[in-house]
């Protein structure tokens, strides 16, 4: 690495797990919403097979 280390980079690595990271109300936590809407298309998809 260049440069004199009293310019060290500090932590470049975050050990946090995403389940932290993302409040459970947030907007990207869509699994539970698509799979209550997949279960209600359920039927559908059944119609498809036949």
């Amino acid at each position: 690495m260049r440069g004199d280390d009293q310019q060290l980079q500090t932590g470049m690595f975050s050990y946090v797990a995403l389940e932290d990271r993302i409040p459970a109300d947030h907007p990207l936590r869509v699994r539970k919403l698509v799979d209550a809407v997949l279960t209600g298309m359920s039927k559908d998809f059944d119609g498809l097979m036949d």
